[in-house]
């Protein structure tokens, strides 16, 4: 019985949480899914185990379980690099305890590709940082999950970036708005990173912006009947609310 009740709530949330957090946006001919929330009122958190440490490695996984506790998955994307046994690369911080510490090396690939950055959740706010910056500021936050490379870094683009780099893939990354809001965006085609730290910096406003992954980026909003689940997953950044009743 308790599973029925459980299950209609699920089914009537769409309408009682659809609050337009998420929008398509063109730029520079490109197209994108840009969702925003407030962390002085969304419940940002990043996601890896379950209560039992196994690995969530979907959106379903992690939508069940928080259904379990009558929690409502509002909105869910992937949320850093992982390793091939879908650990986080580098930090990795999961409600208060540090899962995995943080990397101030260099490297190949994306996320050696330095300055790289650390997303991170406060209570009541969230911030994008360099990670060196980060290392230096002593901060110890609730959730954080560290990827790379930055794509603002204080209203500069990644020095890396090139305007006519033929290097095109899916990609997702998450930035802080002048007023302190989480802005995640997903492109729905392949970009260039110099046009996806653009959108960022010059259309949606962020100051700092960090690159979440390319070619996996995996989005999850119920409300326009979008589950991806195409790729296995590692760190997951979610919002979820209780439902009512």
């Amino acid at each position: 019985m308790r599973l029925i009740v459980v299950l209609a709530a699920f089914l009537c949330a769409s309408s009682v949480f659809a609050d337009e957090a998420c929008r398509r946006l063109q730029y520079l001919g490109d197209l994108y899914t840009v969702c925003t929330f407030d962390p002085a009122r969304d419940d940002i958190r990043l996601y890896q185990n379950d209560r039992n440490g196994k690995l969530y490695g979907s959106f379903r996984a992690l939508r069940n379980d928080l259904l379990e506790d009558r929690t409502y998955l509002r909105f869910a994307m992937n949320g850093g690099m992982y390793e091939e046994d879908q650990s986080p690369v580098g930090l990795f911080v999961q409600a208060g305890r540090e899962l995995k510490p943080l990397d101030t090396k260099g490297g190949f690939g994306n996320f050696g590709l330095l300055p790289n950055g650390v997303f991170y959740i406060e209570r009541g706010r969230v911030g994008v940082m360099e990670t060196r910056a980060f290392a230096a500021s002593g901060k110890k936050p609730l959730y954080a999950t560290q990827s790379g490379p930055m794509l603002v870094i204080d209203g500069h683009l990644h020095p890396a970036f090139l305007i006519d780099s033929a290097s095109l893939k899916m990609r997702n990354g998450v930035g802080v708005s002048v007023d302190g809001k989480a802005v995640f965006a997903v492109s729905n085609g392949p970009v260039r990173f110099h046009d996806f730290a653009t959108l960022f910096r010059d259309a949606l406003g962020c100051g700092n912006a960090l690159f979440l992954d390319g070619s996996i980026s995996s989005l999850y909003v119920p409300e326009w009947q979008r589950r991806d689940s195409l790729f296995p997953l590692g760190p997951i950044i979610a919002v979820a609310q209780m439902l009512p009743g």
